[in-house]
């Protein structure tokens, strides 16, 4: 009896062995591909929905929704334009991470690591679906590329299941032994090729969609303004090294926005309507019907309120439109100082952002305008082609919207656009502001006279003075460039007698209303930044 219980216990099932690191490697490689293969076809499958179908663009603007203004302001302020792709590649090596660590789970749990993979794809699916703009189809590209990936992970880590023993009881060499290698390796190989394939097809689709709207940019013919910008006075650009020009280039005119995927809107297509609250005609337009009306060109400079003390965001371009005054005129709407219903208009983007502002300081005779040309070409993708809002003596979160595609008239007591709801005021005025360009900080200039040069704004008040001090001195009155509008910076320069050491530059601005810039040095929420600008050089 005891020998048949000793050969009982012998011949009975055992636990497989744990594997080996040979196969835990390749299980990890087998997610990896897996989830490759998922972004891949999802990249496919986005192209016929649209491309901020994505799972990775979907869940980077999901993040970006619900990161608090503290966060957001971190990223801008560190890594500036590369917010986004600094973004995206944080979710990359996050699904990487995640991917192979189902991979491992997979070898032993193949309906568990299957379920994971779903689960991935389920994130995926209600982020794009459930994002501002997002439509029930935009759930589908995440949904295909889980499908697949699973169908891939399950092949591929079926290739790593050992063989059965043989007569002799054997599987091969320690726990990694037996398994079919050679098939792994042909799978695996053939998987990461289709799904590379399958990323490039998506790409080209994707590009051959946009390349209508980019078709549309390059044929767009601006027409001449009827109101043409005032003749930038002689003297406005002082033209001194370091010191940033007058009329910012397209290309170094700066971004803040939300948008992962750049929208490319085909101008033919686009569409702008005005509705809601005392409009009395509701209107429809496309780019066409604006390119009727009178066109207007303002020299305007636009600051964003994430903006530090000294920051770069902020540029002076400038932008051919229409007045948007008269568009709401047309439409019926009258401001609160009218009798007017609406206080607010909430503009809207393509991309689902929205974008409150008050309706009296659009309606009160500052040139508030539906842009469509920025310094002398169309608007470019990254600024809000085909159209998009200005409106100087506000901060951008609360006027500039980009992509726009629908203004509704409502009350700021009834709807809260997406940056109040985000812990930033309602209602924001540009602050009077000044910075230093040169000498950069820590520079090393030599001792006798030295420029300190800069810009100062205010939009809608302009600018009426500038002074510098040094090391915590009485203050010295800087020469201001010529004045082009209020609307515009205004460069300034001071000629500085440095002694050798280490010193601390500060520059204050006095608006035309004759309020000074204060020293108060405060964060940029919940509207705007405010403190004198530093900069600490050594002198030789």
């Amino acid at each position: 009896m005891s020998g048949d219980r000793d050969d009982a216990q012998r011949t009975g099932p055992t636990r497989p062995p744990r594997p080996g690191r040979t196969r835990t490697a390749l299980a990890a490689l087998s997610g990896l591909i897996a989830g490759f293969c998922a972004l891949a076809v999802a990249e496919l499958a986005a192209a016929p929905v649209r491309p901020e179908a994505g799972p990775v663009t979907a869940v980077g603007g999901a993040v970006i929704d619900r990161v608090p203004p503290v966060v957001r302001d971190f990223a801008v302020r560190n890594f500036g334009t590369a917010d986004k792709p600094v973004l995206q590649l944080g979710i990359l090596i996050l699904l990487a991470l995640f991917a192979m660590a189902i991979g491992v789970l997979a070898l032993r749990h193949r309906r568990m690591g299957s379920a994971a993979v779903l689960v991935f794809g389920l994130v995926g699916a209600v982020a794009a679906a459930g994002r501002p703009e997002g439509v029930p189809t935009d759930a589908l590209p995440s949904v295909v590329g889980a499908a697949v990936a699973v169908a891939v992970l399950y092949l591929l880590v079926g290739r790593l299941v050992p063989a059965p023993r043989t007569p002799a009881g054997e599987r091969g060499k320690g726990a990694d032994g037996g398994f079919d290698r050679r098939g792994f390796v042909v799978a695996a190989t053939a998987t990461a090729a289709a799904s590379a394939g399958a990323g490039l097809l998506g790409r080209r689709l994707t590009s051959s969609v946009q390349a209508g709207a980019s078709a549309s940019r390059h044929d767009l013919v601006l027409p001449a303004p009827r109101s043409a910008a005032p003749a930038v006075p002689a003297g406005a650009d002082l033209k001194i090294r370091g010191l940033s020009p007058f009329i910012t280039p397209n290309e170094d005119f700066y971004r803040v926005d939300t948008a992962l995927v750049v929208p490319r809107v085909d101008a033919a297509a686009w569409r702008l309507r005005i509705h809601g609250k005392g409009v009395t005609r509701p209107v429809t337009v496309g780019l066409h019907d604006l390119l009727r009306r009178e066109a207007v060109e303002r020299d305007i400079t636009l600051a964003c309120v994430s903006n530090e003390v000294g920051g770069p965001y902020v540029g002076n371009a400038r932008w051919l439109g229409v007045r948007l005054a008269d568009l709401l005129r047309d439409a019926g709407v009258r401001p609160p100082s009218k009798g007017g219903p609406a206080d607010q208009i909430v503009a809207r983007s393509v991309d689902g952002m929205t974008i409150g502002t008050p309706v009296e300081e659009v309606m009160d005779g500052r040139d508030a305008m539906l842009a469509f040309g920025m310094n002398g070409e169309p608007l470019p993708f990254e600024h809000g082609f085909p159209v998009r809002m200005v409106v100087p003596g506000l901060y951008g979160y609360v006027s500039a919207c980009k992509w726009i595609e629908d203004i509704e008239l409502t009350t700021f007591a009834a709807y809260d656009a997406y940056w109040v709801r985000r812990d930033w005021a309602q209602q924001a005025p540009v602050k009077t502001e000044s910075r230093i360009d040169t000498p950069r900080p820590l520079a090393s200039p030599k001792a006798g006279i030295v420029p300190v040069a800069g810009v100062a704004w205010a939009q809608h008040r302009g600018i009426a003075r500038v002074e510098v001090r040094v090391d915590g001195g009485e203050w010295h009155m800087a020469r201001p460039a010529a004045a082009d509008t209020r609307d515009t910076w205004r460069q300034w320069v001071w000629e500085w007698p440095a002694t050798s050491g280490r010193h601390t530059l500060q520059v204050r601005a006095t608006d035309g209303t004759g309020a000074t810039q204060t020293g108060v040095r405060t964060g940029t929420v919940p509207n705007g930044a405010t403190g004198w600008h530093s900069v600490v050089v050594d002198v030789s």
